[in-house]
C-alpha cells in the first residue's frame, strides 16, 4: 500500500512538474518571443523580411529569386542572381540544399544517344564552365575559365600508358566530357590524337589529367557567377558579377550606364561590422529598383 502511495506521489509531482513547464515555455514564452518580435524595428525580420511592390509580397530580401522566362532564359533588362541546386528549377525555399559536388567533380556521365534529349549528369566542373560560357554570351565578356573547352565542358584528359603505374609512353588519349562526334578540344597530347568520348566505355584505366588552357587566370566571370550557394537560396551577388552585368540592363532599358551603376553602389552592402563576409549586392531590390525608377514602358 506505501508503494503505491509514493507512486502516485512521484507521479503527482511529475504531473505538477510538467504542467508548469508547458504553461512557462509551451504558452508564455512563445507569447512573450512572438510579442518582441512584433516591436516596431524587428517585425518584418520576424515576418520574413517580405519585400512588396504596389501592396502585394513580391519575395523576401532573404530568399533569392530567378528573374528569368517561362523557359528559364535570363530576362535582359534585370540582374540575375547566381545559380541555385535548391529544387528543380532552383530557388524552392521547400528544399533548400547544394549540390554537394566538390572539386573532384571533373568527369561527366555521358548522354545515353539512345534517349532522345538525355543529358547524361554533368560534374561540377563542366556546369562552371557551361554556366561561364553562358553568362559571357549573354553579358558580353569573356566566358572563358581555366580547365575549360571552348564548347563549355571540361578540359579533362583520360591519358593510357604503355606501362604499369603510368609509366612508359602514351598509347591512347580521350577528351573525356567531350561525346563524339564532337572535335576534342585538343588534337594531340604527347603526341597521340585526342579521340572524343563514348557512352558506355570504360575510361577508368587512364589517368585523368586536367588541362588548364590559355584561360586568364581571373575570369572575367566570377566564381559567384557559375557556383550555388551552400543553401540554394542566397538573394545576394558580388560586386563583380553585378559589374558585368551593367551594361546589357542598361542597354535593355534604354538608359545611360552610369545610371545604372550608380543604383548598383546605392543597394551594395559592405562586410557585416567591417569585417565578416564580403561585399555583396541584394538582386530583388536592385530590380525592383530598377523598376521603379527607369521602367521598360516608359523607354
Amino acid at each position: 500500500m506505501r508503494a503505491v502511495v509514493d507512486f502516485l506521489r512521484t507521479a503527482s509531482a511529475a504531473l505538477r512538474i510538467l504542467l508548469l513547464f508547458t504553461v512557462i515555455f509551451g504558452i508564455a514564452y512563445p507569447l512573450v518571443v512572438t510579442g518582441v518580435a512584433q516591436i516596431p524595428g524587428l517585425q518584418s525580420r520576424a515576418d520574413g523580411s517580405p519585400v512588396t511592390r504596389s501592396g502585394s509580397v513580391v519575395g523576401s530580401t532573404l530568399i533569392g529569386q530567378s528573374f528569368t522566362d517561362p523557359k528559364g532564359n535570363p530576362l535582359p533588362q534585370y540582374f540575375q542572381s547566381r545559380p541555385s541546386a535548391a529544387g528543380a528549377t532552383g530557388y524552392d525555399p521547400t528544399a533548400s540544399s547544394a549540390s554537394n559536388l566538390g572539386p573532384e567533380s571533373i568527369v561527366d556521365t555521358l548522354p545515353d544517344p539512345a534517349q532522345n534529349g538525355g543529358t547524361g549528369k554533368q560534374s561540377l566542373l563542366t556546369q562552371v564552365c557551361a554556366r561561364s560560357l553562358a553568362i559571357g554570351s549573354l553579358d558580353r565578356v569573356d566566358g572563358s575559365r581555366p580547365f575549360c573547352t571552348p564548347d563549355g565542358v571540361g578540359a579533362v584528359l583520360a591519358v593510357f600508358w604503355s606501362g604499369p603505374g603510368y609509366s612508359g609512353h602514351v598509347t591512347r588519349v580521350v577528351s573525356l566530357d567531350q561525346a563524339c562526334p564532337t572535335t576534342p578540344f585538343l588534337a594531340t597530347y604527347q603526341g597521340v590524337a585526342v579521340e572524343c568520348a563514348r557512352f558506355g566505355q570504360d575510361y577508368s584505366r587512364g589517368q585523368v589529367v586536367p588541362i588548364r588552357g590559355n584561360a586568364p587566370a581571373h575570369p572575367a566571370v566570377p566564381a559567384d557567377a557559375v557556383t550555388a550557394s551552400g543553401s540554394g537560396l542566397d538573394p545576394e551577388i558580388s560586386p563583380a558579377y553585378a559589374r558585368i552585368q551593367e551594361a546589357v540592363v542598361a542597354k535593355t532599358r534604354n538608359i545611360p550606364v552610369p545610371q545604372v551603376v550608380a543604383l548598383v553602389a546605392q543597394y551594395q552592402k559592405g562586410r557585416d561590422l567591417g569585417f565578416m563576409g564580403e561585399p555583396r549586392v541584394n538582386v530583388l531590390q536592385l530590380n525592383l529598383a530598377l523598376d521603379r525608377q527607369y521602367p521598360m514602358s516608359a523607354h
